[in-house]
């Protein structure tokens, strides 16, 4: 059997424009890697916030605030792209903006802390509606029953981008460090890298990918943002006939809230708990993005044949195992084990999610349902990581109590999961695309 198999691709859908739209997983991937993840978020509480009490709850507080301006704002902005047909514009124009707030992150250094936040801010809002975007082409290459297969390539190709980023970073980090350059110098660069890796990679989806959205009728007739705003304002009237989509979001929102735990502290857990250096973190979130890689791409297929809410079910349970690993952990060898447990569900996971929302979503409001589901991941995004800040402060820096209240989101999601039936999904979804049509 073919790894990528023509038979997963709609018709008229050619493989290169696959790999097109992939590439802006290569491209975006590097952001959260570096910025969020291992290298940014550490460097803005230790050396931008000089360690103080708050810095913490401060970091999760920004990315708090641009996961809100998202959550407010990517309905509209997915219900505008279908009427105008516009994904592919609107992608280009928010990967410039994300690209160049990366590039000011280099300006940052100790005692930036509003200039750090404000580029944080506009960077992460940027590349969250990049991936809302991206993710909205989904249905229209792939075919429903391999809508799991498809999501798992761009996702675990995605992570190949992630380590080129993070590799690249890494290099530069060691020599740096040989020249006894403080991290004040290398840091700076590390974002120089990412946000080249991302403008650079992207121009592949650019070139490679079409956009097979037609305007809609109204679209010509009416004020862009008006009637996406109406259009926007009618899904939620008409949830009632996507309730499995609904609570499809409801579960994303919990359990993505762990996940956004996972990305923004990671590195500030394993430094603050466990004394991890730069280039321990760097080598740790490495491992796990090879995990994620192997987890996206194996479970991208086995979803398609197990099911997507068991194989949904599936990580969540390994979620939870995880976070508890995590926090019993003292030393380096089991939190090792607990990052390679993430990497395998991180993947997975957020594949298995993307995929469901694309199967629930109605063939003429794909960019506004996936807008939707953007609402609800970036709702998470703020719930997740300042119920973590919160209680480090509050419990006076307690990192293990705070991680092991991640798991409740976990437990969640999963209790969320059990009322959504597929085939009623997809059937719903279906005459929703046929009555608008």
């Amino acid at each position: 059997m073919a790894l990528f198999p023509q038979s997963a691709l709609n018709p008229g859908v050619r493989k290169r424009e696959v790999f097109g739209w992939a590439m802006y997983d290569f491209a975006n991937s590097g952001y959260t890697t570096v910025v969020l993840t291992a290298v940014f978020n550490a460097y803005f509480v230790g050396v931008i916030a000089k360690g103080a009490d708050w810095a913490t709850l401060a970091w999760t507080l920004v990315v708090g605030a641009s996961s809100a301006i998202v959550m407010l704002t990517m309905p509209a902005i997915g219900a505008y792209a279908d009427l105008r047909a516009a994904k592919k514009r609107l992608l280009a124009a928010t990967t410039a903006c994300c690209v160049a707030a990366t590039v000011a992150l280099a300006a940052t250094g100790p005692g930036d802390l509003w200039l750090a936040a404000l580029a944080i801010v506009v960077s992460n809002t940027f590349y969250s509606y990049g991936e809302s975007l991206t993710a909205a082409f989904l249905p229209e290459l792939a075919r429903p029953d391999a809508m799991g297969t498809v999501s798992g390539w761009g996702w675990s190709f995605g992570y190949f981008g992630g380590m080129l980023s993070l590799g690249l970073s890494l290099g530069y980090v060691l020599w740096a460090q040989g020249q006894g350059l403080p991290a004040t110098h290398f840091v700076p660069v590390t974002m120089l890298i990412t946000a080249g890796v991302y403008g650079v990679a992207s121009i592949a989806t650019f070139v490679l990918l079409r956009e097979r959205a037609v305007p809609q009728a109204r679209a010509l007739d009416e004020a862009g943002v008006r009637s996406a705003l109406q259009r926007l304002g009618s899904t939620f009237h008409r949830a009632r006939a996507y309730r499995d989509f609904m609570w499809l979001l409801a579960c994303g929102t919990c359990y993505q809230a762990g996940i956004a735990v996972v990305i923004a502290l990671a590195a500030v857990y394993a430094e603050q708990v466990l004394g991890f250096k730069q280039t321990d973190t760097m080598a740790l979130i490495f491992m796990v993005n090879i995990a994620a890689t192997l987890g996206a791409f194996g479970f991208g297929y086995a979803q398609d044949r197990i099911g997507h809410k068991l194989a949904l079910g599936v990580t969540l349970a390994g979620w939870i195992v995880m976070t508890v690993l995590a926090a019993l952990a003292t030393g380096a060898a089991l939190f090792w084990v607990a990052a390679v447990i993430a990497g395998l569900c991180m993947g997975s996971s957020q594949s298995a999610g993307r995929a469901m929302a694309g199967l629930f979503a109605p063939a003429a409001h794909r960019a506004e349902f996936f807008g939707l589901w953007t609402f609800a991941v970036r709702l998470a995004a703020i719930v997740g990581p300042v119920t973590y800040g919160l209680i480090a402060l509050l419990s006076a820096g307690n990192h293990r109590l705070a991680i092991v209240s991640t798991a409740l989101f976990f437990v969640g999601g999963l209790v969320l999961l059990v009322p959504v039936d597929m085939a009623r999904g997809r059937a719903a979804a279906g005459e929703g695309g046929a009555a608008s049509s």
